[in-house]
């Protein structure tokens, strides 16, 4: 699977931005979906993940209730809408995919096979 991110910017706190990775190559259904994010100095941090069909869906502690993960199998994109935008927010966001049968949500980076080339969230106070 060959991802690739976009929607990253600038905005200010409180403001609203969506994230959309689109994908290609083999069966983008029968991948288990997920985005990190990685500021300066920092680990690559698990934002949210969610299951092949999208019956199930993750979160991260510091973006559940501020952040939806979502999925369109039909046109190959996953999504992420986040709302309540905090300085700490910013990172680098990736979008991952790991192919496989399993039901499961894969929070670790090290569990997907797949990565887009990361888009730039800032946010400023």
């Amino acid at each position: 699977v060959q991802l690739q991110a976009s929607g990253g910017g600038l905005v200010q706190a409180g403001d609203s931005l969506r994230l959309s990775c689109a994908a290609s190559g083999r069966a983008f259904s029968s991948t288990v979906m997920g985005w990190f994010r990685q500021a300066p100095g920092k680990e690559r941090e698990f934002v949210a993940g969610i299951t092949r069909n999208g019956d199930q869906t993750d979160y991260g502690d510091s973006v559940k209730g501020r952040f939806t993960i979502s999925r369109n199998n039909a046109k190959n994109t996953m999504s992420l809408e986040m709302n309540s935008l905090k300085p700490e927010d910013t990172a680098v966001y990736y979008c991952a995919a790991r192919p496989t049968y399993s039901t499961a949500i894969y929070r670790s980076s090290r569990q997907y096979e797949n990565w887009g080339q990361g888009t730039q969230v800032t946010v400023s106070s």
